[in-house]
């Protein structure tokens, strides 16, 4: 037979970390290959807003945390 079903391939957002369809905007932090395409905090509440932007500069620090590690062990 030559139909068959694929498995889906994700890959992680390069700014907030979760997992998306390759070569598609983060539909969480509306980045893509590093630039911002969406606006995602446009149409958030005041509550949400803080709630995302928590998240996304908690990751971001975990990050260079991370990066400081990797580079005292080189």
């Amino acid at each position: 037979m030559h139909r068959f079903l694929k498995p889906l391939v994700f890959t992680l957002c390069q700014k907030c970390g979760k997992e998306v369809l390759p070569h598609t905007v983060c539909q969480n932090c509306g980045y893509y290959k590093g630039r911002e395409m969406i606006n995602i905090f446009k149409k958030l509440n005041k509550k949400e807003k803080k709630k995302r932007e928590k998240e996304i500069s908690e990751k971001e620090k975990q990050e260079k945390t991370l990066n400081m590690k990797e580079l005292s062990k080189k």
